[in-house]
């Protein structure tokens, strides 16, 4: 194998608006599969960095960097907020997933994570499969989600802990978690966004769904009765609960003004284009439920689960997410900010405390 590992110490990445307290960022890279990766660890105070390998048709490396130190940090503070043992970091492959990305591939990245000695511990991603997390698994066992390690397809716990949230969102502004006849606008039907649809059916609601693939649409009209709208129009409907469960960035300056929801809870990752959006919702009187917050199910299965045996400790710490984005609402009412402030300062403190006793 003809590869290259090393630590990254140059200059312009020391001085990345997004390096912050990065405790060690590694370029990996393959010649004979074809590998190029970063792995970002932010933080390991909690315990190991866990956090998923995302494969993208990156533009350049300089796009690949600022993904992977972006998303690095946000696991740090989702899986402390989650109350799990368990430090942030993130890898990312630059290769489009449907041409470049091979086994011979993955199985290079799994060689590459091997080499952290257990201070980062992967998992699946977008552009990342089943196959592809057993194909890094033949060469490191700081791999999770695998036949051997996990509970399978994590989607279900996110859309449950979303599930969850919703109705503790719900439950701050209406006084009542109850849907029954409350309007939701769900946007993006995917694996999650779907299960989070079908829950809110059966609780009663009644859906505007959207998405860009339209055979998700239509299920779902057929499905939930829902009424269809399209996805970039999603935001604008007449409900009582918007629910993003697509693309991120999707809460900014054009679509706030626009929103017609009380409440904003949905799966979607880094849905506040800037912080000043969270504000600016805040100032609209639209409960922000903090995405890391809410969408944090898919972790806890993944860091939790115990291969054969139940989830029933899984299931407990998911459902706890509607309590911890309770105390989240109360406190941002009491000190006058907005809910992710305050998401951030619980993780914060946390991460502090335990750095304390360590």
């Amino acid at each position: 194998m003809n590869a290259l590992h090393t630590s990254v110490h140059h200059s312009a990445v020391f001085d990345h608006p997004e390096m912050g307290e990065h405790e060690n960022v590694v370029f990996a890279k393959d010649k004979e599969s074809g590998l190029n990766a970063i792995i970002a660890v932010h933080d390991t105070t909690l315990g190991p960095a866990l956090g998923g390998c995302r494969v993208w048709p990156y533009e350049n490396p300089a796009d690949a960097l600022t993904d992977a130190l972006r998303l690095s940090r946000g696991m740090t503070y989702k899986n402390a907020l989650a109350g799990l043992d368990l430090g942030g970091g993130k890898a990312v492959i630059m290769a489009c997933p449907r041409k470049d990305k091979s086994a011979e591939m993955m199985e290079a990245f799994g060689r590459h994570v091997e080499r952290l000695s257990g201070t980062y511990i992967t998992a699946e991603d977008v552009g990342v499969s089943p196959d592809d997390m057993e194909a890094v698994a033949r060469h490191t066992d700081h791999v999770r989600g695998t036949s051997s390690t996990g509970l399978g397809d994590p989607s279900p716990y996110t859309a449950l802990g979303v599930f969850e949230g919703i109705k503790a969102s719900a439950h701050h502004v209406f006084g009542t978690s109850d849907l029954e006849g409350k309007t939701v606008s769900v946007q993006g039907l995917g694996h999650v966004g779907f299960d989070v649809a079908r829950q809110l059916h059966e609780a009663g609601a009644q859906l505007i769904v959207s998405d860009i693939h339209s055979p998700a649409v239509v299920r779902a009209l057929d499905e939930f009765g829902a009424t269809a709208v399209d996805a970039s129009e999603a935001h604008l409907a007449a409900a009582d609960i918007f629910v993003p469960c697509a693309l991120g960035a999707g809460l900014n300056a054009r679509t706030i003004p626009q929103i017609q929801a009380r409440v904003v809870a949905g799966a979607a990752n880094n849905q506040l284009q800037t912080p000043a959006d969270g504000t600016a919702l805040k100032r609209r009187g639209i409960l922000y439920a903090p995405d890391y917050a809410i969408n944090a199910g898919g972790v806890i299965s993944i860091a939790l689960a115990q291969p054969g045996g139940s989830d029933t400790r899984v299931r407990e710490k998911t459902l706890a997410i509607g309590e911890t984005l309770t105390l989240i609402f109360e406190r941002a009412s009491r000190e006058g900010t907005t809910p992710e402030a305050i998401a951030d300062k619980i993780a914060e403190e946390r991460l502090a405390k335990s750095g304390q006793t360590n």
